[in-house]
């Protein structure tokens, strides 16, 4: 299942950093919560997720890709996602019609030189109408969302808001490669289309992020497996030259493991993410808890 997390807090607490740390990333969305199947919608029913998502760095890198953050930097950020999810018997184009939303607690603190910052609050709002299909081999799935600007957001960065109203397109395939459907490889891709922020009168620039993952299936009950996350900064910032920010990207690789457990519906997931490199942004560890809940 696909999840629209706001993103990560601590990118927007190094923007109080911005003369070293070159201000706040673009997407509202977090790479790193979908990898194994993440493509694949469920079947027709309701369902509660709840996402546990923690990152840590000790690195900013500049736009060759090098070390460059400001001394004794240290930044941690954990945020919990609950989303309900409803997948409909309602088909068009021949998908199964499902709406879902979320909206993100975030706790976050950054530490750098003499700068202590420690921050908890409510992210932007997310809804979305997805629609999903699986055929033989293969499950699609496709989705068109709206961030709202609800959330904590202040100029310099330092909430959980991005303060803007942000269209997010989404789209992904899983492939399961034998007949048995034991081996899967999935591709998951998300395009977000930023609008002016009314705080700063910057429109941040659209951004991409691919999530992957390559999996096998043990006694029916288990899916182990290596994911990955690519995410860029495909266009450039608009508004005053004080505020805009250059454009960034990250990539990460590790492993995942999820478990079924039918008696009482529930699966959990469990992945880490390497960070291995990263531009003009925070290099560092993504550590993901998933709990989904059907009723």
């Amino acid at each position: 299942m696909k999840i629209m997390l706001t993103r990560f807090v601590l990118a927007g607490g190094l923007a109080a950093l911005a003369t070293t740390l070159q201000a706040q990333p673009t997407a509202h969305y977090v790479p790193g919560v979908e990898g194994i199947k993440g493509a694949s919608l469920p079947p027709p029913g309701w369902y509660v997720r709840d996402y546990n998502v923690a990152y840590t760095a000790t690195t900013v890198n500049n736009g060759r890709g090098d070390s460059s953050g400001p001394p004794n930097f240290d930044a941690f950020t954990y945020a919990n996602v609950p989303r309900l999810i409803w997948i409909t018997e309602t088909q068009w184009l021949g998908g199964n019609v499902g709406v879902d939303a979320l909206i993100p607690l975030t706790y976050q603190s950054v530490r750098a030189g003499g700068y202590d910052h420690n921050d908890f609050g409510a992210g932007d709002l997310f809804a979305e109408a997805t629609l999903s299909w699986h055929v033989k081999q293969f499950d699609f799935s496709f989705g068109s969302g709206l961030w709202m600007p609800t959330g904590d957001f202040d100029p310099h960065g330092t909430k959980a808001g991005l303060g803007c109203w942000t269209p997010m397109l989404t789209g992904g395939a899983t492939w399961y490669v034998d007949e048995a459907k034991t081996w899967a490889v999935s591709a998951l891709t998300r395009y977000e289309f930023n609008t002016e922020q009314d705080k700063t009168h910057v429109t941040r620039g659209q951004a991409f992020t691919l999530e992957w993952g390559v999996s096998k299936t043990l006694a029916k009950l288990y899916d182990v497996g290596v994911v990955g996350y690519y995410q860029q900064k495909v266009t450039d910032d608009r508004g005053p030259v004080l505020n805009v920010t250059p454009q960034d990207r990250v990539a990460a690789i590790g492993p995942e493991i999820s478990v079924a457990i039918p008696k009482i519906m529930l699966f959990v997931s469990g992945r880490y993410l390497y960070e291995f490199m990263s531009e003009n942004r925070a290099q560092g560890h993504t550590f993901t808890l998933t709990l989904t809940k059907r009723f």
